[in-house]
């Protein structure tokens, strides 16, 4: 067998490559062709916050990952440790981290120093602060490194977080979303600065004097001086054989409205690169089938904003264990809207429930637990109510003489005739399944046309059905 060590190594690297400028001993320089025509660090793009358009359209970004609801989920670990965890983390000013997080989106990448403190045995963080990105480079191997006042030197381990957006071997920087507004917004300003001129010399009447041919050019430049004051007093005097005419600037409303349109559409690319639409921001008319599709489009944006700090956290309880607890199963960070309860899911459980009740089936607490988001000490048992009985002899909310005389009057025959039927492949459907949920997607996928009633009145005649071939076999057999 050859020599297969070459598969664990890395062949192409940057020591080989003849396409890479390396500087001051092999650290990268950021590729960001903004940052390179500007001749500055990223600290440029921290300016551009102060636009109206870029820090509304950032607050925006934000808020809708702020307001998430944030928990611990213990999942296999030890309740000791996570328990540790939960109160460290309820000891940060999360919500202030989640924003510092989130600000890899916007310059590249983002990162934050853990300030660890021994506290009953344990390293934990006491405090986690974003520092400024133009404090750190990357070198050749795309680690991170810190510049001080006397040189370039390595960080060390469980000390800093590093978030990156879209970061890639050949831009560990990642890229900036902020990159795409610096055009539109030095464009806006541009153009509101063109239109503020628009205005002061349309928007103002033009004073017009009028003198007669032999005035000389004394008179002329003491009139023009008199129209000057006129702007500001209104009031004026002049030679009884001069006039003055005030003419309004007409015609210029459709120029002015080339500005507004320039300006609006660098409002709308600043909107685009921020949040992934302008439609709620921008547009005042249009369907709402378009308005769905470009809010679908932020939430994209917003679940991986989501997992970005998501991420983040659980790197840093990561850090926490490995500092205390070893190799042990993880407690992990995770965040969830604090939506309303899903009304229609509700309504076709609430049917589906009394579907099953009639054949003495219910849905598990698991099941309700996973699609409601409950927790275990949300559900609380109900000692006093009285436990409900369901018989195998009262499908279909039927008594027992009404089964017993259905049962007489069916046949074998009868009821082999009405499996083979349509109700044979929901039957099927229901052997094959593993959970309720499951059979019901199945039965909509089978009869795609058909609403939920009947989808669930189905189930129900084939649960009936079953039900009382089981008991005439049993009492046949």
């Amino acid at each position: 067998m050859k020599n297969r060590d070459y598969l664990t190594k890395e062949l192409a690297t940057r020591d080989k490559s003849i396409n890479y400028n390396l500087i001051a001993n092999q650290y990268l320089p950021n590729p960001d062709p903004i940052l390179k025509k500007q001749g500055r660090d990223i600290s440029i793009y921290s300016a551009l916050l102060g636009d109206d358009r870029v820090g509304g359209c950032v607050k925006s970004r934000k808020a809708g990952i702020k307001k998430l609801q944030w928990g611990i989920d213990r999942g296999k670990s030890k309740s000791r440790q996570a328990v540790i965890i939960e109160k460290c983390f309820n000891n940060l000013k999360i919500r202030q981290i989640i924003s510092s997080i989130l600000n890899a989106p916007l310059f590249g990448y983002a990162v934050l120093e853990i300030n660890w403190q021994f506290i009953d045995g344990y390293y934990l963080p006491r405090k986690v602060q974003e520092k400024p990105q133009e404090w750190f480079l990357f070198n050749s191997a795309n680690e991170l490194m810190l510049k001080t006042k006397e040189k370039v030197e390595p960080l060390p381990e469980k000390k800093f977080l590093l978030v990156q957006h879209e970061d890639t071997f050949v831009n560990p920087y990642g890229f900036p979303e902020l990159s795409r507004c610096f055009w539109p917004v030095a464009f806006k300003k541009g153009g509101l600065k063109f239109w503020l001129m628009f205005c002061e010399k349309y928007g103002t009447p033009f004073i017009v004097g009028k003198q007669p041919r032999g005035a000389g050019k004394d008179e002329t430049d003491k009139m023009l001086e008199t129209l000057e004051n006129m702007i500001q007093d209104a009031v004026a005097v002049i030679p009884d054989d001069a006039s003055v005419e005030i003419m309004e600037a007409s015609g210029k409303s459709a120029s002015s409205e080339i500005f507004k349109a320039f300006i609006d559409e660098c409002k709308s690319q600043i909107s685009i690169a921020l949040l992934g639409q302008n439609l709620t921001t921008e547009v005042t008319g249009g369907s709402y089938a378009a308005a769905q599709s470009h809010l679908s489009v932020r939430q994209d944006i917003m679940d991986e904003d989501k997992t970005l700090v998501e991420d983040t956290f659980n790197t840093l309880i990561d850090y926490i264990y490995q500092l205390n607890f070893g190799d042990a199963e993880r407690p992990k960070f995770s965040m969830w809207a604090d939506e309303d309860v899903d009304t229609a899911l509700a309504e076709r459980d609430d049917k589906l429930t009394t579907a099953m009740e009639k054949s003495g089936l219910k849905l598990s607490k698991k099941y309700y637990q996973k699609n409601y988001g409950l927790e275990d000490e949300d559900i609380l048992e109900n000692k006093d109510a009285e436990p409900t009985e369901f018989s195998e002899s009262k499908p279909h909310g039927a008594g027992q003489d009404e089964i017993d005389e259905t049962i007489n009057n069916l046949s074998k025959e009868d009821l082999q005739k009405e499996m083979e039927g349509i109700l044979k492949p929901i039957i099927d459907l229901i052997n094959d399944g593993n959970s309720y949920e499951e059979i019901m997607e199945n039965l909509a996928k089978t009869f795609p046309e058909m609403e939920s009633d009947s989808l669930l009145k189905m189930l129900e005649r084939a649960i009936f059905v079953s039900e009382l071939w089981g008991i005439i076999n049993g009492k046949t057999n």
